[in-house]
């Protein structure tokens, strides 16, 4: 009886599942499962990465599988993170052809669609499919996997070495527009930039952009002294010596490049761009004292330029100015830039009086008494100074610049 009881509970239990079942069913029509694609479209057009995101089931199966990243999405935050990138595109989609299933509380349409790229006009097609189910009485995206069209991936976008040798004069030319912007633009959305001057990697946009806003203040324009390309399949490789000529002070810096290009949206951009000094130019040439002294005269040209830019170039990445006429510590280019654009207001033009000079390795010092004459009314200053160079991307640059009045006169 206990047996026999327990079949009749177990009976009955099935029956009530299916009541349940029975009365939470949802079942589209197939032009109504095509409609929930409209509604994932209407949400790219409002560029709000959450209002797509919403379209997507909250359940822990919920799976994205991006046509642009090599990332599944699993959740909610790693979705919107996604959209964040390629709503910046400006993004509508339509479908070219499809076929959809359906059934009790599921769907599915799959196919091939297209994206219209609001930001530039251009077009890109790829196979989709989406899952969806019905959750908290509307129906949500429990799956959508979106990939590029498998023949536009493995037919290589032919490119010749004279071409490849080209994409580095686009690069060349976004430096001349002097905005980090355009210098940025050149690199992937996965790019890595291996700078020759900061021993930060670059692995994103933000900070190659931070790179390049420092780097060009330097008036930098290249150009590619020997290399060699190599051609693959959607990618390209050239590397070799290239030499930069520095505009605001006209001094020229070799150093060995290697720039990977990939074709990514429509384009050629810089994957990969590992820069670096010349080694055997790392270990400077031996110094004289005559020779330190001479670095004071690359100083003072600087300064009869009347160019902020121009003397604060002669100092080092990590320099530190302590100066005549003001008690703040200058520690970045960009606050010695600023003591500048005041002091070469009076047109100031420095001669040394007294020198003393130490010679290290990597390092020299110079200290001593110098004067400055102005041209604006002719005055005359003297003061104590302290300059340690070192040498940095191939040349002498000055470390540490201490300037200060002669004490007697306060008394």
């Amino acid at each position: 009886m206990l047996s026999l009881f327990g079949k009749k509970a177990k009976s009955k239990s099935v029956k009530s599942a299916r009541t349940i079942v029975s009365v939470t069913k949802k079942e589209l029509t197939k032009r109504e499962v095509r409609g929930l694609f409209e509604l994932w479209n209407d949400a790219l057009q409002t560029g709000n990465p959450q209002t797509v995101a919403d379209r997507y089931s909250k359940s822990n199966g919920v799976c994205l599988l991006p046509t642009l990243s090599d990332k599944p999405r699993y959740d909610n935050d790693s979705i919107v993170d996604y959209f964040v990138g390629f709503l910046k595109k400006q993004p509508s989609g339509k479908i070219l052809e499809g076929k959809v299933l359906k059934g009790s509380d599921w769907a599915q349409d799959a196919g091939i669609y297209e994206f219209t790229m609001g930001v530039d006009g251009s077009k890109v097609q790829g196979r989709y499919s989406f899952n969806y189910i019905y959750e908290e009485g509307e129906w949500k995206i429990a799956h959508h996997h979106s990939s590029f069209l498998p023949e536009s991936v493995t037919m290589a976008t032919p490119i010749t070495k004279k071409e490849v040798r080209s994409l580095f004069q686009l690069w060349n030319q976004a430096l001349a527009s002097r905005n980090p912007s355009n210098v940025t633009a050149r690199y992937s959305k996965e790019a890595v930039l291996l700078p020759t001057v900061s021993d930060t990697a670059r692995y994103d946009h933000e900070a190659i952009n931070d790179y390049f806003v420092h780097f060009l203040k330097k008036k930098p324009q290249g150009e590619i002294l020997e290399g060699e390309i190599i051609v693959g399949t959607n990618w390209a490789q050239d590397a070799g010596i290239y030499e930069f000529t520095m505009g605001v002070d006209k001094s020229t810096v070799k150093g060995r490049y290697s720039f990977i290009y990939v074709f990514e949206d429509g384009e050629w951009k810089i994957s990969h761009h590992h820069s670096s000094v010349m080694p055997e130019g790392v270990l400077p040439s031996p110094i004289t004292k005559k020779g330190v002294q001479k670095l004071f005269g690359l100083w003072n040209d600087a300064l009869a330029t009347d160019d902020p830019d121009a003397v604060a170039a002669r100092y080092s990445s990590h320099a530190v100015l302590l100066p005549t006429v003001s008690d703040k510590p200058r520690d970045s280019y960009e606050l010695i830039k600023d003591y500048f654009v005041n002091f070469l207001k009076k047109k100031p033009e420095g001669k040394i009086l007294e020198s003393y000079v130490k010679v290290g390795v990597n390092w020299c010092e110079d200290s001593g008494i110098y004067e400055f004459k102005m041209g604006v009314d002719g005055s005359v200053v003297k003061a104590r100074y302290t300059f340690v160079y070192v040498f940095e991307d191939g040349e002498w640059r000055i470390g540490h610049h201490h300037s200060s009045m002669m004490p007697e006169q306060f008394l």
